[in-house]
């Protein structure tokens, strides 16, 4: 069942391969009750072909949750979007920011930005498809594309084929030379760029990702854009995500060990019902305490222990103990 929740583009966390499966969803849920999140991006062939409980099974609590896309053909996205959308999803996204090698083979991610018609035409087939919203992910450039013209260029293709939301990456994607670690860090930000896209496409909904770390951050960004999408920060200090709610919806900040006894139930009922490992949970759980007094041994506990831990409880009592709030 859907659970539609009023401004839930304001805060969102963004797909992010290898960490935002389902149980790093579900915790984060528990940190942000209105966040969107993303699933990983996951490729129309894997899609098509591969176990779709394993790929796009999640939790009713999870929403809102949008599904992310990688792929180029119209038509393999189109079938994968009404998957997705008959799964639940309340948003498929299609992912033109992605600088990796191999995601550079398959002809998809951040290479796509050449090709704003092709990326148009994606769209068109997935909106053909399903009812829920369509959007696209991308960087603000690729290699030596110029400042500004690129960008606007290739929003105006695709917008115009009907897409309303653009979340931009406000650096440019470096396709040869850049690791994909290098692409999130080496290549200056430029919200300015972004900011430019949302004064001159007023009616589009424009949010910002990128080096956004700090809750005093978005005083100076929520005026120029349509909301924030947050990444690395989510993930290494997930309180973060409980302090952004809080300041954008005067929400009470949530208890961890009340978050923690959430996690503990989940965890057990998840093993239970699919012999789910007790680590593919915690190990995204790690950050819960940073930047509190005994936040190393939390990790050092979580890390080392969840292996061989008998169960969820006994794993988080042994952590607690050994950490002072």
């Amino acid at each position: 069942m859907r659970k539609v929740i009023q401004n839930s583009s304001l805060i969102s966390v963004a797909p992010m391969i290898d960490w935002t499966d389902r149980h790093c969803r579900y915790f984060h849920r528990q940190m942000s009750p209105r966040a969107l999140l993303y699933t990983e991006m996951i490729t129309t062939g894997a899609i098509l072909h591969g176990d779709l409980e394993k790929l796009l099974g999640f939790s009713d609590q999870e929403h809102p949750v949008a599904l992310q896309l990688g792929g180029s053909e119209p038509n393999d996205l189109a079938q994968s979007a009404k998957i997705g959308e008959d799964w639940g999803y309340d948003e498929i996204n299609l992912n033109c920011g992605c600088p990796s090698e191999r995601v550079q083979k398959g002809s998809f991610g951040a290479c796509l930005m050449r090709e704003p018609q092709l990326v148009a035409d994606c769209v068109k087939a997935m909106q053909d498809s399903v009812s829920v919203p369509v959007t696209v992910k991308c960087r603000i450039g690729i290699d030596e594309s110029a400042e500004y013209d690129f960008l606007n260029d290739f929003v105006g293709v695709v917008s115009a084929a009907g897409c309303g939301k653009f979340i931009i990456h406000a650096r440019k994607a470096w396709l040869k030379g850049l690791s994909p670690k290098e692409n999130r860090e080496i290549p200056p930000l430029r919200y300015d760029i972004a900011a430019r896209i949302k004064q001159d496409y007023p009616h589009l909904s424009i949010i910002l990702n990128g080096g956004i770390n700090k809750t005093a951050q978005v005083d100076d960004i929520l005026p120029q854009f349509d909301g924030v999408m947050i990444g690395r920060e989510a993930y290494q200090n997930p309180w973060f995500l409980a302090e952004l709610e809080h300041k954008l919806f005067d929400t009470p900040l949530p208890d961890r060990n009340k978050v923690i006894s959430t996690m503990s139930r989940y965890i057990e009922n998840r093993r239970a019902a699919a012999s789910m490992p007790i680590h593919s949970t915690t190990r995204h759980m790690q950050g819960l305490f940073n930047g509190l007094r005994g936040a190393k041994n939390w990790r050092a506990t979580l890390g080392g222990e969840a292996h061989a831990a008998t169960s969820a409880s006994s794993l988080f009592e042994n952590a607690l103990s050994q950490i002072s709030i």
